[in-house]
């Protein structure tokens, strides 16, 4: 399946599901504390994307995924399926937002505290978001996806941790998940050659311990092998004429 070029129209319907998928997170955020359930969080979010946004949760029945949101804790890589558990104390949480406008997808995903973070729990959420902006920079007409799975790989690893590989980014736009694949590891120079136009997401895995994983039997919720605390951050892209914009950039949110 070829790569999809987006023209202006299309890109301006993308523009507008990002910011919705943005929207989101950020409405949500006050909600995501000790006692709160994700179904309670997954719940919210379904109401405020369908009565305030008139727009569809992705995830909803995609492929049989029961939920509106996902929403992965402490060493759930991604995937999560919000449940009655209760979200306690030092618990690090992604949550995961697809939201369909007008025929296009927007796709995004954070990582939260539960109160203070213990240093671990800090570090590998801060090094994740890093490395999701370390991707980003490689993003421009004429580089390779390679160059950009080289950057997380090398960042990850040399700050002894380690990338999540069964799992990776993709193109988006009138599907949830088109051509290319955008692996989170590789070699700078291989693969697709990036031009203006693609749409797509980068969204690494990044886990505290080794990169193993395994699929619980929900058939969804991906776990790391060793327990280990894993964190993800996600952005939809645009490949511009001179460089990239992050079409999920949310209000306040410092692209450094």
């Amino acid at each position: 399946m070829a790569v999809k070029i987006k023209n202006k129209e299309q890109i301006n319907k993308m523009r507008i599901a990002g910011k919705l998928a943005a929207d989101v997170l950020i409405m949500i955020a006050p909600y995501v504390k000790a006692g709160i359930t994700t179904n309670t969080l997954d719940k919210i979010c379904h109401d405020y994307i369908i009565d305030v946004q008139d727009a569809i949760p992705a995830p909803l029945n995609y492929h049989g995924f029961p939920k509106s949101i996902c929403t992965s804790v402490n060493h759930q890589v991604c995937h999560g399926i919000p449940s009655e558990k209760k979200l306690k104390k030092g618990d690090i949480i992604n949550i995961d937002i697809t939201v369909i406008k007008d025929g296009f997808h927007g796709d995004t995903s954070q990582m939260f505290f539960i109160g203070k973070p213990n240093v671990a729990a800090k570090r590998i959420c801060n090094l994740a978001q890093e490395a999701l902006y370390i991707g980003i920079k490689k993003v421009k007409p004429g580089a390779y996806l390679g160059d950009i799975g080289q950057a997380v790989q090398v960042f990850a690893e040399s700050n002894h941790c380690s990338v999540v590989r069964e799992y990776c980014g993709h193109g988006i736009g009138e599907a949830f998940h088109e051509e290319p694949q955008v692996l989170h590891y590789g070699k700078a120079g291989t693969g697709v050659r990036l031009e203006e136009g693609m749409t797509f997401t980068i969204e690494p895995m990044i886990n505290i311990g080794k990169r193993h994983v395994r699929q619980l039997p929900d058939k969804w919720t991906v776990v790391t092998k060793d327990h280990s605390l894993s964190a993800q951050w996600e952005h939809t892209l645009l490949v511009t004429k001179t460089g990239v914009e992050i079409l999920t950039l949310r209000e306040g949110e410092i692209f450094r």
